[in-house]
């Protein structure tokens, strides 16, 4: 799928997130990359044989959970 040179990490390798965009949906929440792989703007993404890789997002050091407050 990928026509860069050099060409982008395959959707195996443990890189594969440094692929070029080649479709973005902001409105939606994702976008293609060049390997068959779709991310999303929570950061898990969806490989192209079907596994699911989840949100990986690091939370900073030293944050404390705010509750949310209860509707009145």
């Amino acid at each position: 799928m990928c026509r860069h040179s050099p060409p982008c990490p395959a959707a195996s390798a443990s890189d594969h997130l440094a692929a070029h965009v080649v479709q973005s949906h902001p409105e939606q929440g994702w976008s293609l990359l060049c390997n068959g792989v779709v991310i999303f703007e929570d950061t898990g993404a969806l490989l192209p044989d079907g596994a699911i890789e989840p949100p990986h997002r690091v939370r900073p050091s030293g944050s404390i959970p705010i509750p949310m407050q209860a509707a009145r």
